[in-house]
């Protein structure tokens, strides 16, 4: 190991010189280049607000992409699972929907609302 490598080398990082500056090649990847949904985003927000020190571990080794790809594929998946509980449980049916669509519209924006806060606290702020 030579000495005067910085960290960054010893890594296998490789730089460019531009004029009198080094810069680093870096490579960003295929999963941080992909849209965000919205709890994505609201992690990432939540990360680089709250948790800094994650949120910079998670960017410089190359996994804040994937993180957020799963956080936001596991969200999608827990508010539906939830939302199809609750409804279940407090009879918002098909029938009820055919009976009173504004009752069913009106019970099913408070399941949504309640399963999202269930979702936000077990996945993205924590």
């Amino acid at each position: 190991m030579n000495h005067s490598e910085t960290l960054f080398e010893q890594h296998g990082g490789t730089y460019t010189k531009v004029g009198d500056y080094l810069l680093p090649n870096l490579i960003v990847d295929e999963a941080e280049q992909q849209p965000l949904g919205k709890y994505g985003r609201m992690r990432k927000r939540y990360l680089r607000e709250h948790r800094p020190v994650l949120y910079t571990n998670l960017l410089t080794t190359g996994k804040l992409g994937k993180h957020l790809a799963e956080i936001d594929r596991s969200c999608e998946e827990q508010l539906e699972r939830i939302m199809q509980q609750m409804a279940k449980r407090e009879g918002v049916t098909e029938a009820l929907k055919a009976a009173d669509q504004m009752e069913w519209v009106r019970r099913m924006s408070s399941i949504q609302n309640r399963a999202e806060e269930i979702v936000l606290h077990e996945r993205v702020y924590c």
